[in-house]
């Protein structure tokens, strides 16, 4: 039995797990928030990579990291280090969805020809959030700094190069680079023309390796595996696979599965990343998922989701042929930006609270299915879907989820499936170097454990929600997926 580790800087904090490289079973496991910074430091879109050292460290402490033969790292995405030629950072890295980087969204896509023209370079469409986007906001705002600019660098790539002791060899993987908006998943290579275009000149790029390579060793004998983002590391942790799809409630939503070629889409409704294995994995984002059911909550005057829940299980499917379209900021699947929530359906007999609050729950719902749908509409086959966030565990999404998706629902149980994901990658860099597993293949670790959910006799039921559902949307927004 071999013993290796993986952590994932998050956001907010540092997480470590200890795993058996045979079995994936967590050993042992350590956890450190990163500093709190000052009211005089920089704005919260701006964070000193330091700090993920410092919570590292921390977050390592008490021996933790005994007897570990190799470690793998996962990181918050879109962030990106600008340093100089002596690998120095220029200044704080750029992280999260930096609002300031809208208007630089606009002009990259404008300058380029347009959202196709984007989607077929890169396989995505620039956003606030993406390193392309941060890197034009640069050159515009801060063009001093744009200029000592030589070396660009994601958060797992600077803290594997850190922990490598900052060696000459930089180092990357297929799936943090599918994130920056100037690597293709599709050619797997780098458009070196995009970040010029977006920072005035030419920068030096980290190398991209395989997923089962190793960035190197460290001086005392410890192997650090190419590391990944997070969503990318999540997904590996999960064991997800063909035919599985990942339904993520935050805010926003998410929906993203596992397929073996990537999806470029000239709508832009799809982002073509790639995965932790070599494969690929489509994204489909929608603007309105938790936040759906939390204005909800606030309209009924209810103090938590779980309260709304209770409430929504009091009614029936089709909550009374109330059918809430959930576009309260907006929607970006469909794409109707500037659009508003439509509540439709209104009867004496359905306007009761039960009615609107199983509305919420089924709205939700059934526009991340319109998700699901893009993804099914590309070849891409959904059997069983992994429902992640807390409200997966709410009793009103699992009774509708697995009926209005039309396949099976996994609710993994809480864990730190990026950190997880890490220590999987870790070991099958390590058994690629001992010549114990194949490079193409990784370690078989046991599953998440998990609740899983069937359709059953309710699959019926769920499709004419779901029928309903359509059929207000397109008296509505006619054509708006057709757009």
């Amino acid at each position: 039995m071999g013993i290796v580790a993986g952590l994932d800087s998050s956001p907010d904090f540092t997480r470590i797990v200890v795993c058996d490289t045979d079995t994936g079973s967590v050993l042992r496991q350590g956890y450190a928030p990163h500093p709190v910074e000052g009211p005089d430091d920089s704005r919260p879109s701006d964070v000193d990579p330091q700090a993920w050292l410092l919570s590292l460290g921390e977050a390592a402490g008490g021996g933790l990291l005994e007897g570990v033969q190799a470690i793998g790292v996962s990181a918050q995405s879109n962030a990106v280090v600008p340093l100089d030629a002596q690998g120095a950072t220029v200044r704080p890295a750029m992280v999260g969805g930096d609002k300031r980087a809208q208007v630089a969204a606009a002009d990259l896509v404008e300058a380029l020809g347009g959202r196709e023209a984007w989607a077929q370079a890169v396989g995505c469409v620039p956003t606030a959030a993406q390193p392309v986007t941060k890197l034009r906001w640069l050159q515009k705002t801060e063009p001093d700094n744009a200029r000592r600019t030589a070396m660009l660098m994601q958060a797992h790539d600077w803290l594997v190069w850190q922990l490598l002791g900052r060696p000459v060899r930089r180092t990357t993987d297929r799936g943090g680079a599918s994130g920056t908006g100037y690597w293709s998943a599709a050619s797997g290579a780098y458009r070196s023309d995009l970040v010029e275009l977006a920072l005035g000149h030419q920068a030096m790029l980290p190398e991209v390796i395989g997923p089962a390579e190793a960035a190197g060793t460290t001086p005392e004998g410890l192997l650090i595996s190419v590391g990944t983002g997070e969503t990318m590391a999540a997904a590996f942790g999960l064991g997800v696979g063909f035919g599985d799809a990942v339904v993520s409630l935050g805010a926003s939503g998410s929906v993203m599965a596992v397929h073996p070629e990537p999806l470029l889409d000239s709508a832009g409704m799809i982002t073509s990343l790639a995965d932790a294995t070599g494969m690929h994995l489509p994204v489909v984002t929608t603007l309105n998922a938790v936040r759906t059911l939390r204005g909800t909550a606030e309209l009924l005057g209810l103090p938590d989701l779980e309260t709304l829940s209770d409430l929504a299980m009091k009614s029936t499917p089709g909550a009374h042929g109330l059918v809430l379209l959930p576009y309260l900021e907006g929607e970006r699947i469909p794409n109707l930006p500037h659009t508003a929530g439509t509540l439709a359906g209104l009867r004496r007999e359905a306007m009761r609270p039960e009615h609107l609050a199983r509305a919420a729950f089924e709205g939700m719902l059934c526009g991340l299915a319109d998700a699901l749908d893009v993804l099914r509409g590309r070849g891409v086959e959904v059997r069983r879907i992994f429902l992640l966030g807390p409200a997966a565990e709410l009793p009103a999404v699992q009774a509708a989820a697995p009926s209005v998706f039309g396949a099976r629902v996994v609710v993994p149980q809480p864990a730190d499936y990026a950190a997880i994901g890490a220590a999987r990658q870790a070991a099958w860099a390590l058994g690629v170097s001992q010549g114990t597993l194949d490079p193409r293949t990784p370690p078989a670790w046991q599953g998440a454990a998990a609740q899983v959910l069937d359709p059953g006799e309710e699959l019926a039921v769920g499709q004419a929600v779901r029928q309903q559902f359509v059929s207000v949307r397109e008296q509505t927004h006619p054509g708006a997926f057709r757009s």
